[in-house]
């Protein structure tokens, strides 16, 4: 990487943070890739307080991305294709809040710009529903537990409940 680039820092929920972060590492110009929780008032959430439902906390995915490779917009139609932005609190088999959908934005410019692909893909008429993603401000990031770290590259063919979906969802 170029140390003239400028990175930028994204926070998204869309159910268990395995499958999400298996599939954002390989979209270009995302640098890296962390799992945890966000959207709680638990500090220093473990796996096992998350998973009750009671910490508020979201399974999220926290990542670095080259913007001149990767716009915020075009990782935001990225998300909505991995994932079922239409089920509250639930994502495959997984239920619950920890399991929402969510955009933590860090500024306005990431608020307006969520909420612009949010009418879009609501617009895009691809999923049968509209959007009830949260769209929230970035409070605070936990590190979830090593093991959850890159579990899918750890155990390949491991549970998932997510893949790419083929929908137009408009330009971005």
């Amino acid at each position: 990487m170029n140390d003239q680039t400028a990175t930028q820092t994204a926070y998204l929920a869309g159910g268990c943070f395995w499958g999400m972060e298996e599939l954002v590492r390989q979209i270009p110009g995302v640098l890296e890739t962390e799992v945890g929780y966000c959207g709680g008032g638990t500090p220093d959430a473990t796996y096992e307080q998350v998973k009750t439902g009671r910490t508020g906390h979201a399974e999220s995915l926290k990542l670095v991305f080259d913007p001149s490779l990767l716009t915020f917009r075009h990782l935001l139609f990225e998300f909505f294709r991995m994932h079922n932005p239409t089920t509250p609190d639930r994502q495959g088999n997984d239920r619950g809040t920890p399991y929402r959908s969510a955009i933590f934005y860090l500024n306005e410019e990431q608020r307006q710009i969520a909420q612009e692909v949010i009418k879009t893909v609501d617009e895009s008429g691809d999923w049968q529903a509209h959007a009830v993603t949260e769209v929230v401000p970035f409070k605070e990031f936990f590190r979830a537990e090593e093991y959850h770290q890159k579990y899918l590259v750890k155990h390949p063919g491991g549970y998932t409940c997510h893949y790419v979906r083929r929908l137009s969802l408009g330009e971005y």
